[in-house]
């Protein structure tokens, strides 16, 4: 029995002797497959061609974890401490005994999540790695589950995962897409962790929100609206996606960003 990893998106699928015939991730409007067809890997055919983790500080009690060389959707994991325990934040969909023991040498993990199913990497593994800790779905995602587990537990709306750390369904990306908010980041301005469900613009003083971003899909006014009505009542000046961050003045340039993306889109702008 093996577990396949999806080689476009990083999503682990189940325990079978040949790989699925598809993944479903990839099949829908928001991602694609390649090409040259679907394409499958394991663990260990990527430690045999080299891949290594990095496990490097960002910002006190802030942790990112990468890949190289840089597999499938290329995101990083976030690692987020607290005196109650630790977040890991959007696994990637590799994992190795080094990365363990340097995670666990920051006080391991105690809960498991990702704001959209394209972002859940390895979690279930990451999971069984450290004892079987949760692993959090929105229920509104519940059909893109691709490796089902007892570690999974489902939610929806506003959790407070950890004292001072909570996870808010704002929609949009995916129906269950969500954000977790740090009031303690950035050094007590607070921080957001978004992944794809706002995500900065090269420029660093823009966001968006798309349906599929690869595939240039947009949302309707009434998603972007949900989205801005979610995030506001928090209190952040910083905002990390699953890519790059925003540094600061992030909650002002959210605003003004889907303000700008709802004025285009309802007509209101001159073309």
């Amino acid at each position: 029995m093996t577990i396949w990893t999806c080689f476009t998106c990083g999503i682990e699928h189940p325990d079978t002797p040949r790989p699925p015939a598809n993944c479903a991730i990839c099949d829908d409007e928001r991602q694609w497959v390649p090409p040259s067809g679907q394409q499958w890997t394991t663990q260990a055919e990527l430690i045999e061609a080299g891949y290594t983790t990095h496990v490097r500080e960002l910002e006190p009690d802030l942790y990112a974890i990468t890949v190289e060389p840089e597999l499938a959707i290329g995101h990083r994991g976030l690692l987020v401490r607290t005196p109650a325990g630790n977040l890991l934040w959007e696994p990637p969909g590799y994992i190795n005994e080094q990365v363990v023991d340097e995670v666990r040498g920051l006080g391991g993990v105690a809960v498991i999540s990702a704001s959209h199913p394209h972002l859940t990497g390895a979690s279930i593994q990451w999971s069984h790695a450290f004892g079987g800790v949760p692993v959090l779905v929105s229920a509104a995602d519940q059909q893109w589950i691709r490796r089902p587990d007892p570690a999974v537990e489902l939610w929806s709306g506003v959790r407070e995962v950890l004292p001072g750390l909570s996870f808010h369904q704002c929609g949009g990306h995916f129906a269950g897409s969500s954000v977790a908010h740090w009031p303690a980041g950035a050094q007590g301005r607070g921080a957001l962790l978004t992944g794809d469900t706002i995500l900065p613009g090269p420029d660093g003083k823009s966001v968006s929100v798309m349906r599929s971003y690869p595939n240039r899909i947009p949302l309707p006014e009434r998603a972007v609206r949900r989205i801005q009505d979610t995030v506001r009542p928090l209190t952040y000046d910083r905002l990390y996606s699953a890519f790059v961050v925003v540094d600061t003045g992030a909650h002002q340039i959210v605003e003004r960003s889907l303000d700008r993306y709802v004025s285009w889109i309802s007509g209101d702008l001159p073309d």
